[in-house]
């Protein structure tokens, strides 16, 4: 079985609560149990991990080595910021697509710039959860 690890990043933890308008009203742990059953509906194991903390991102990341098959990534606003996350993408060279759960390229000017796509072979964005499962798909009928 294709394992995934999902990683969700910086407020993610704060669906539901954060902005309902953008980001609707569904928790973290409604986005968690859609992941692990969108995961196994394509005959994956998926990892979920959430951080706040920039370095335990990183870790994490680098802890997928020899590990996992393919990573899911939504940094949230660390997608505009870190370097330090894309390059333990591109230091582990394990498939990664990016997810965001809004249209980052209709928001605010900051939010057009991804670090992390430099990496990454597909972006997903704006398709609220249903982009977590184009995302695992994708990594399912490639790795």
């Amino acid at each position: 079985m294709k394992k995934i690890l999902v990683i969700n990043g910086v407020n993610l933890n704060m669906l539901g609560v954060r902005e309902p308008e953008l980001y609707g009203k569904k928790s973290y742990a409604d986005l968690v149990a859609f992941i692990k059953s969108a995961a196994k509906n394509h005959g994956c194991a998926a990892t979920v991990y959430q951080s706040n903390c920039e370095g335990k991102i990183v870790g994490r990341i680098q802890k997928a080595l020899g590990k996992f098959d393919g990573i899911v990534i939504n940094a949230g606003a660390y997608t505009h910021t870190s370097v330090a996350i894309l390059d333990a993408l591109k230091a582990v060279a394990l498939p990664t697509v990016e997810v965001h759960l809004t249209e980052i390229s209709a928001r605010e000017e900051f939010r057009k710039v991804s670090y992390i796509s430099l990496y990454t072979e597909k972006t997903i964005a704006g398709k609220g959860f249903l982009g977590y499962e184009e995302a695992i798909k994708y990594l399912a009928e490639k790795v």
